[in-house]
């Protein structure tokens, strides 16, 4: 395999780990919900793996000592992990019933 192949194998499995570290740990109301969590984290950490990456190691003093493979591994799993913490109390802000439940509760 060549160099860029091994970079994208490792760009995806940061991406479907990080996916499924965040369904760990903020457990999903249902399988929607799970499905566009696991989906948008994928998509975040190919999108935005190797920035992520290259954010990191330089951030922890590391760069110089890891290499592109584990570089874009871990970008993609911390990319695709704080995805869903972004976008997780959003989505649950604008659910159609979220609205109701607010007005309840300022009654």
């Amino acid at each position: 395999m060549t160099d860029a192949a091994w970079l994208w194998l490792a760009r995806a499995a940061g991406a479907v780990a990080g996916s499924a570290i965040s369904l760990a740990y903020m457990l999903p109301a249902g399988r929607r919900e799970a499905g566009i969590r696991f989906g948008v984290g994928v998509a975040s950490g190919l999108v935005f793996g190797g920035v992520a990456g290259l954010k990191l190691a330089a951030e922890l003093g590391i760069d110089g000592t890891v290499g592109p493979f584990e570089a874009m591994l871990m970008g993609s799993a911390s990319a695709s992990l704080c995805a869903w913490w972004a976008l997780g109390p959003i989505m649950r802000v604008f659910r159609p019933y979220a609205a109701e439940k607010r007005s309840d509760e300022n009654d």
